[in-house]
């Protein structure tokens, strides 16, 4: 089975030093959707949470070395599905990002973890705990 994706958008930052983690992150940066899907962000707002994947594209390929890495704040090696290494067997990220600003198809977040030109797969809401999820519309 292949599955193919075709990139929503692309993430912009000046920085040059992104942090490994979203969770230690203060970088501010913008996804920029592609119009197509602005109106996909109609009911995002400021202050809000989102579930952003990326690829990522900078990452060497995959090879079996990387099943088990030493993260930079452990001292022995982990499990590629146990750490948040770049280096996965299907290159995906996730970070939990804040949105600071939405203009059109611009979204202004901080806490990222990506690289200027990141590629954006998908955003999701972000939901903690037990509460109403968004319902999906009739017939879905």
């Amino acid at each position: 089975m292949k599955i193919e994706m075709t990139p929503i958008g692309v993430f912009h930052t000046q920085e040059t030093k992104v942090p490994r983690h979203w969770s230690v992150s203060d970088v501010v940066g913008t996804i920029e959707i592609d119009k197509i899907f602005e109106q996909g962000l109609k009911d995002v707002s400021v202050g809000q949470k989102i579930l952003v994947l990326f690829n990522f594209h900078k990452s060497s390929a995959f090879d079996s070395k990387f099943l088990s890495q030493t993260p930079p704040h452990k001292e022995t090696p982990m499990g590629v599905f146990s750490i948040c290494s770049p280096f996965r067997p299907n290159p995906i990220g996730l970070s939990v990002l804040t949105v600071l600003k939405i203009e059109a198809n611009m979204i202004t977040v901080k806490h990222a973890d990506m690289l200027d030109g990141t590629p954006i797969l998908d955003i999701k809401p972000h939901i903690e705990g037990k509460t109403d999820c968004p319902s999906y519309p009739k017939g879905e």
